[in-house]
């Protein structure tokens, strides 16, 4: 029995899975939004939160932990450099996964999107609502 144990195997085994979050998070930072399976999303979406936390730290220490969990130096530059930055004010929940109407071809899995956020919801809903204004025309 699997008791607390977190995290979904996705069937693949433990180094499979940990590259597969690796190209995915990649990806992510590279290209701010990505399609991929929706429970891919929700596991991928810790990996990048944490990277996220950890970059924001902008210290040595924290850019060698980057490294050894990512591999790959362009992206861990663009973490640190333009990512990390964006986020600097924010206290965490930098990812959001949206769920695709249309399934994958093949097996019709549930597909999302997996997008980093660059603006916070409260903000854009209050700014984008009409404002009625009341004339005493009449």
């Amino acid at each position: 029995m699997r008791h607390l144990r977190r995290g979904r195997q996705l069937g693949r085994n433990q180094e499979h899975r940990i590259a597969l979050f690796r190209n995915l998070t990649r990806a992510l930072f590279t290209h701010r939004r990505i399609i991929t399976g929706l429970e891919k999303a929700k596991e991928v979406r810790i990996f990048a939160e944490k990277l996220i936390t950890l970059a924001k730290k902008n210290t040595l220490h924290a850019r060698r932990l980057a490294l050894s969990r990512l591999r790959d130096k362009e992206a861990v530059e663009l973490l640190f450099k333009e990512i990390a930055p964006l986020f600097a004010d924010r206290k965490g929940g930098y990812t959001r996964v949206l769920k695709r109407e249309e399934r994958r071809l093949g097996d019709g899995g549930q597909t999302a999107f997996l997008e980093l956020v660059t603006e916070s919801r409260s903000k854009q809903s209050s700014s984008s609502a009409p404002v009625v204004k009341d004339s005493e025309d009449k």
